[in-house]
């Protein structure tokens, strides 16, 4: 593993494309993974999975994924997932915000979170809905 400093920004660690690490995953900067992981991944930081990598996991629990490679297992990200062109992504995905790119193969389900509480539109006077969204 090296670590790279990116102008200002927070520590980013690198599991290089040689690696292959089997087990238990915590962090909380951010990490690229370029090689082969299997296990389980629980991170306060953000988690990017390079083109060439291959990572299977019980469980993925991220403030952010973003996917180039190919990704099986459950994915939870307190922000956002971002699968980009060319990922793989195999298994049931939550997440606050949601983005698939052209050219991605997922294969799983998708639930969206972080909504304060359910909006009824259509049963709900025209003004009221104006007003909550003033708030």
């Amino acid at each position: 593993m090296r670590g790279k400093r990116k102008q200002g920004k927070s520590k980013v660690i690198v599991l290089g494309n040689t690696t292959s690490f089997e087990g238990f995953l915590r962090f909380k900067d951010t990490l690229c993974i370029q090689g082969r992981f299997r296990g389980t991944i629980e991170a306060t930081g953000a988690l990017i999975v390079d083109r060439s990598a291959v990572v299977e996991t019980d469980h993925i629990s991220v403030t952010c994924l973003t996917v180039h490679g190919s990704v099986s297992g459950q994915i939870r990200a307190v922000d956002k997932i971002d699968m980009l062109s060319g990922a793989v992504v195999r298994g049931d995905v939550a997440a606050s915000r949601l983005r698939i790119a052209d050219g991605v193969l997922f294969e799983g389900q998708c639930s969206m979170t972080g909504t304060d509480r359910e909006v009824e539109i259509f049963s709900r006077p025209t003004e009221e809905i104006r007003t909550d969204l003033r708030r």
